[in-house]
């Protein structure tokens, strides 16, 4: 425990490295959050959930930072809202780190004394919280650093690759599969409970729609062909003025688009991401196909390879039969976010590691700045 403790602590901080001082506290628009503020927030749910309820003795760092580094938890008291984060250029950068020390220090002298079974698992929720945070990171990097005028290169990873096997559909016949997490190994709330889902004849892709793919969709105007869309995509679309993956720009008659090695010819053989729900959804209504369900991607991911990115699916996000949230504070975690959400299936490289087959990710329609792309089902 300790040492997987360390290294999770540790990935956090060498994800920022490559930054520079005044990247960590840029809040580029409302959904992303500082570098700064992340790393610290990770810091505060150690603080809020485990040292402060069963460490013995311990002393608080900051009692502002209480306030400071609440994320939703109003269970927990006051916070700042999330689009003020941007605000805050104190504390320092230098400040967070000494945070960070201070709390990573305070937690192993408190491992070893043997916390019991339930005290670990909530150890263990919050080693999964801050690997959901690396993986926030990595998208909050990209949209401060792809939204400035010289798209700084940040460094060569989270690189996606071209799949080389043959594109083609893996059938599945009708019938009644099992779905949710089972077994031993650790699993978030909403993976639960494992219940039965019948399903009818489906066939989905085995690879990602890549950006050739994409670009052909851009080129027959499936953007302004409003056959293609929902009515609430289509206004999403209008408003903002909508016409290619985030990061996509059009250069002397060439796409190109921000990587985070910075700003490069679009490859078209790469699978296409950083797009919505609702450009998802329009894409396979143009190919004549549909996005799979949640349940779909799971029954079938056992069948082809994934791990390049997060894939919208054509579900909603919500609970599973016999769902119940934990009360108090941790119970805000996955629960209350049930309601105008669609799921993500798979894993991306921003970072890799974080992930399983049952794993539930979830963003509203409208969300681009994540790791997504799209694969078909029929």
């Amino acid at each position: 425990m300790i040492d997987r403790f360390l290294k999770i602590r540790e990935n956090s901080e060498q994800l920022c490295k490559p930054l520079m001082i005044e990247d960590y506290s840029l809040q580029a628009c409302e959904f992303v959050s500082q570098p700064k503020w992340n790393l610290a927030h990770s810091t505060w749910f150690l603080k809020e959930f485990i040292l402060t309820k069963y460490a013995e003795n311990y002393i608080l760092y900051n009692e502002y930072f209480h306030f400071l580094f609440n994320s939703y938890y109003n269970n927990v008291g006051k916070r700042v809202l999330r689009p003020a984060r941007g605000l805050m250029s104190r504390p320092t950068v230098a400040e967070v780190y000494k945070y960070r020390k201070y709390v990573t220090a305070a937690m192993i002298a408190f491992l070893h004394t043997h916390p019991k079974k339930e005290i670990l698992a909530i150890i263990e929720i919050e080693n999964n919280q801050e690997e959901q945070h690396q993986e926030l990171l990595g998208y909050d990097i990209k949209y401060i650093l792809g939204n400035q005028p010289t798209y700084p290169a940040y460094q060569d990873s989270f690189k996606t690759k071209v799949e080389i096997h043959a594109a083609g559909f893996i059938k599945i016949n009708a019938g009644l599969y099992e779905i949710g997490h089972q077994g031993n190994g650790f699993c978030f709330d909403n993976e639960l409970e494992r219940h039965k889902v019948y399903v009818n004849d489906f066939e989905i892709s085995n690879t990602l729609v890549t950006n050739q793919e994409y670009l052909d969709f851009i080129l027959a105007g499936g953007y302004q062909n409003f056959n293609l869309w929902h009515d609430d995509g289509r206004s999403w679309i209008t408003s903002s003025k909508i016409e290619a993956p985030l990061y996509w720009y059009k250069i002397d008659n060439e796409w190109w688009n921000y990587t985070l090695s910075g700003l490069e010819k679009v490859v078209l053989d790469l699978p296409v991401m950083h797009i919505s729900f609702y450009e998802a959804f329009a894409y396979s209504e143009w190919k004549g196909c549909r996005l799979p369900t949640e349940f779909a991607w799971e029954i079938v991911s056992d069948k082809f390879q994934w791990g390049q990115l997060w894939g919208w699916t054509n579900s909603a996000y919500l609970a599973y039969p016999g769902f119940s949230k934990t009360s108090g504070a941790l119970g805000e975690y996955n629960g209350k976010f049930m309601i105008n959400q669609m799921i993500l299936r798979g894993e991306s490289e921003a970072p890799k590691g974080h992930t399983r087959k049952t794993y539930r990710n979830f963003f509203p329609p409208d969300m681009r700045w994540q790791f997504g792309g799209l694969r078909l089902a029929k």
